[in-house]
């Protein structure tokens, strides 16, 4: 199994700020689950900002409730909810105490435990890792539902889960990896306020949900 190698965990500092700044700093961090079996970990690819109750989208919207509470609490913290009746969501919460701004994770690119995260998945892979393509291993974390899944992320044991402490099965790293360019475009699946140009991903990464190649707006990352 590859290995994590030397990792920094994120501080509660870097999900204290606005959403749009934390998702597009989130491309390229590890999400890492420890499990009994061992380590699974994907690298951030794609994520959404939701920008508080100002922002129609956003599940703090329409104010606190029992299921967007964690939403109002602290900052780097899960929120996970369960959607269509057969996926689970994983989201991060931003901004001070009661400004209810987020992160959903929308795609991750597997790095670590491959195999234990297809299995989860009901994946099965071509056992020669040499040979596998790009296309069988999009299935397993290319999508919010897909990348919960693999990770076996659940509301009932991830909600309210701190991702910044060193004592958490779920948590967020950086490895040093730098992504190249972000390319940003309009928030996708929502209805409100489908418009703002909230959605970030790595650009040409072949992991990002959807269809491979997405068009978009490019940022100074990717300009001459």
């Amino acid at each position: 199994m590859k290995s994590l190698g030397h990792v920094t965990s994120l501080k509660v500092e870097f999900y204290d700020r606005d959403p749009r700044r934390v998702a597009r700093a989130l491309l390229g961090k590890l999400l890492v689950r420890r499990t009994a079996g061992g380590v699974l970990a994907g690298r951030i690819v794609e994520t959404e900002a939701y920008l508080g109750q100002d922002d129609p989208a956003a599940h703090s919207a329409a104010g606190r409730t029992a299921r967007n509470a964690v939403l109002f609490g602290p900052p780097g913290i899960a929120y996970v909810y369960f959607i269509y009746g057969n996926h689970y969501c994983l989201n991060v919460s931003c901004l001070p105490d009661g400004a209810a701004g987020g992160v959903l994770f929308r795609a991750l690119e597997p790095v670590v435990g491959v195999e234990q995260m297809a299995e989860a998945r009901g994946i099965e892979l071509t056992k020669d890792v040499a040979l596998r393509k790009i296309s069988e291993l999009r299935k397993i974390s290319s999508g919010p539902g897909r990348m919960a899944e693999a990770l076996d992320v659940t509301r009932e044991r991830d909600n309210g889960k701190s991702l910044v402490s060193s004592r958490s099965d779920l948590r967020i790293v950086d490895d040093g990896y730098r992504v190249r360019g972000v390319t940003v475009t309009p928030r996708i699946g929502i209805v409100k306020a489908a418009e703002r140009p909230l959605r970030y991903f790595v650009t040409g990464n072949p992991f990002v949900s959807g269809r491979p190649i997405v068009s978009g707006r490019p940022t100074e990352s990717q300009l001459p």
